[in-house]
């Protein structure tokens, strides 16, 4: 029956259906719809763009309950009516916030049009910093309206990087047992990612977790969600994950997309650019910048791939995980270079203060 349901979704959610039940709702029965995004996993989400000459809207099908949904529609607000420019949640015909439809929820907002944060931009980069920086500041006092899911994040940095230390320790045992091709890659690399490893793990027992700024934080901060209009305003979009958090915990998820890529690859220059740009609106303690150093010398793809891959080693697709664990070394010696680099930058300028 689950697979019955499923299948009845996934024909609910073609464009003719979402036309025929979901945008009478707003008044949209005579506007096109074209699909944009679909995933159909666990969590099931679908986006469209429905539009009608000069006027577009994104309607967009979200994967958790309603209370969850109350919450991200309060951050929307919150961040709304503090001037940050984000795409409001708009009411439906008989002033609902969202459509509920065969057990499934539904939002539309403005479509916003424009071009992708550029990270080879370093002025993109700093404007989205100084962003992000602001709906940190406003975040702080945040509260969800009544009924809302309370969505919060306390988890330990140090602790989240021992366990994968320790998984890293085990698939180095199992690498020497397997001794495939997969085993050799990983271990002809290991050295160095246990250094990045060994190096984060040292540090983050340092962090005093009570320096650690909260706010309500967005934790998916990337260039796809941010979008830069004619204007050069930036909005931000898809507030899906967003919740309490520690301030460094966005902003390292933020800096890691680009430190990651090719053109960028553990740039010092542009990371400490980026916290300078972030720190004209609100300053980082030496506890939070600790964060950031552990959060980003942790050799993150290394791990995850060979965890993953060592769980499921009988049935995965080698040559797929082959190639993704290559591509996560291929920068290895930029992240340690990077990793001294900032470890220098943060003891020079926060010894000077002492």
């Amino acid at each position: 029956m689950p697979n019955l349901a499923q299948g009845y979704n996934i024909d609910i959610l073609a464009e003719e259906n979402i036309k025929k039940y979901i945008l009478p709702y707003y008044g949209l029965d005579d506007y096109f719809i074209t699909q944009i995004k679909f995933k159909n996993t666990d969590k099931q989400r679908a986006v469209y763009k429905v539009y009608l000459e000069d006027e577009s809207y994104c309607l967009k099908k979200v994967y958790f309950k309603e209370d969850g949904l109350l919450f991200v529609y309060s951050a929307i607000e919150w961040f709304y009516r503090h001037s940050i420019k984000v795409p409001k949640i708009l009411p439906t015909s008989d002033r609902n916030r969202f459509v509920h439809f065969n057990n499934m929820l539904f939002i539309l907002t403005p479509w916003i049009d424009g071009i992708k944060c550029d990270y080879d931009n370093s002025l993109h980069v700093k404007m989205s910093a100084i962003n992000l920086a602001k709906m940190h500041k406003y975040g702080e006092s945040f509260s969800p309206i009544d009924g809302s899911e309370m969505r919060s994040n306390e988890d330990d940095i140090y602790k989240s990087i021992q366990k994968h230390f320790h998984q890293l320790l085990n698939c180095s045992n199992l690498a020497f047992n397997y001794k495939d091709k997969f085993s050799k890659i990983f271990l002809q690399n290991f050295d160095t990612n246990i250094k990045l490893a060994q190096g984060s793990l040292t540090l983050g027992s340092t962090i005093n977790k009570s320096n650690l700024s909260r706010s309500l934080c967005h934790l998916d901060y990337v260039n796809k969600n941010l979008i830069i209009d004619e204007n050069n305003d930036i909005w931000v979009i898809d507030f899906d994950k967003c919740k309490i958090d520690y301030c460094v915990h966005d902003i390292g998820y933020y800096m890691r997309r680009f430190l990651r890529r090719d053109n960028t690859a553990w740039n010092i220059k542009l990371a400490l650019e980026c916290l300078h740009a972030y720190e004209s609106i609100k300053p980082l303690n030496e506890d939070e910048y600790k964060y950031l150093l552990v959060y980003l010398s942790f050799p993150q793809k290394y791990w995850k791939i060979s965890r993953d891959y060592y769980k499921n080693i009988t049935k995965c697709n080698k040559k797929s995980f082959i190639k993704i664990l290559q591509k996560s070394v291929e920068d290895n010696d930029k992240q340690l270079e990077f990793m001294y680099q900032f470890g220098k930058y943060i003891q020079e300028r926060f010894s000077a203060k002492l």
